[in-house]
């Protein structure tokens, strides 16, 4: 199981190049001309103190360099995000929250279960190298700062992952509509880890077979689904509740 990282890449968005100054490295970043937007004029004070460039171009220019017109008038040029090594994951915590996703392939998704991983405390989020969303600008803008905060890992095979995972005691929760008990059935309070499949698919018949437990989340009405980011911070807020309430007791 190993992570790879990548060389060159942009950043944009006013809390993801915000983030991104000091915690990797930018060449320079990018403000549209004769914007006046004050937090972008943060960014301009921050770049300053840190030492890094900043070129003021037209909007054309910097839609160009995000190759997205939603980059909130700045841009940072930096080395991209590294993805971490799912050992660094595992032995971050003696009862690591992990979130493993099988196949997410929109960024916006991938950036929303970033967020919400770091902020309801998980130790990282591992992904599979194939047919699924890696690690870019548009992951960085969805998760707004916080990939900068989060262990991120690609692995070449989920099910092996999964496998690697159960020898090391980390009980592996996977989700589905049609699973048998509820997500609220189940204990996260020791080391554990939870899988939710792609957009439209779920979960692969060999990933669902490798998890300990299956669980659904139940609904009402005559929604069928949850956007798959959704369903992950219903899980995860969930897991914290349980953590919280343990380490209290």
């Amino acid at each position: 199981m190993s992570g790879a990282g990548t060389n060159l890449g942009a950043v944009y968005g006013i809390n993801a190049v915000k983030e991104a100054i000091g915690a990797r490295p930018v060449d320079y970043v990018l403000v549209t001309q004769g914007q006046r937007n004050p937090r972008v004029g943060e960014i301009i004070s921050l770049c300053h103190t840190a030492g890094v460039q900043v070129r003021y171009a037209p909007r054309q220019a910097l839609d160009r360099a995000a190759e997205n017109a939603q980059h909130q008038d700045v841009v940072a040029i930096c080395a991209a995000k590294k993805y971490d090594e799912i050992e660094t994951i595992v032995a971050s915590s003696e009862r690591p929250l992990m979130v493993v996703l099988d196949g997410v392939e929109d960024p916006g998704n991938l950036g929303a279960i970033v967020r919400t991983a770091v902020g309801a405390g998980a130790a990282g989020v591992v992904i599979p190298e194939r047919r699924a969303a890696g690690l870019s600008a548009a992951v960085a803008r969805a998760a707004a700062g916080a990939l900068e905060h989060a262990r991120i890992a690609r692995v070449t095979n989920l099910v092996r992952t999964l496998v690697e995972l159960k020898k090391q005691n980390i009980w592996v929760y996977g989700f589905e509509a049609q699973a048998a008990k509820s997500y609220l059935d189940l204990d996260y309070t020791a080391a554990c880890a939870v899988v939710l499949g792609g957009e439209g698919r779920g979960l692969h018949r060999l990933v669902r077979e490798a998890c300990d437990e299956l669980a659904h989340i139940p609904l009402a009405g005559p929604v069928e689904s949850l956007n798959v980011s959704v369903a992950a911070g219903v899980v995860l807020y969930e897991a914290a509740r349980q953590r919280t309430r343990s380490a209290a007791l």
